[in-house]
């Protein structure tokens, strides 16, 4: 007949660990008193000691990957409307008007030129707010 397996609990292995951990009692007491192999106890105590030191560096480490993670997602969303913006205006037709435009007739870069096409006006007032 085959025996199964036992499987233990993780509350049950942590309880064992930490009474193993504080030395009170040896190994072997333990494991007489629990059901569980000496060398299966020395096995997750070493879980144990391995595992404390990442509980309290954790935090730090999630809570800068959480802020690296929406600088990632901003930079990318600010990229993203630039290039959108850019290609607005070229399509509009102001991408030439930048500041020597503005020095030279004296108005917004956002105002179109006076020679612009009549159908481009038309997109101009539709893209930019209505002046009050």
């Amino acid at each position: 007949m085959t025996m199964q397996r036992r499987q233990h609990s993780a509350e049950f292995k942590a309880r064992v660990a930490l009474e193993a951990i504080r030395g009170e009692r040896t190994i072997n007491e333990l494991a007489a008193e629990y059901g569980v192999h000496p060398v299966q106890i020395t096995q997750w105590k070493k879980v144990v000691l391995d595992e404390v030191p990442k509980l309290f560096s954790s935090r730090r480490g999630s809570k800068n990957k959480e802020e690296e993670a929406l600088k990632a997602a901003l930079y990318q969303q600010v990229g993203q409307l630039k290039v959108e913006l850019d290609w607005l205006k070229k399509k509009v037709g102001l991408a030439h008007c930048g500041e020597a435009a503005v020095a030279r007739a004296g108005t917004s870069p956002f105002e179109p030129p006076p020679a612009m096409h009549a159908a481009r006006m038309g997109a101009v007032e539709f893209l930019l707010p209505a002046s009050s």
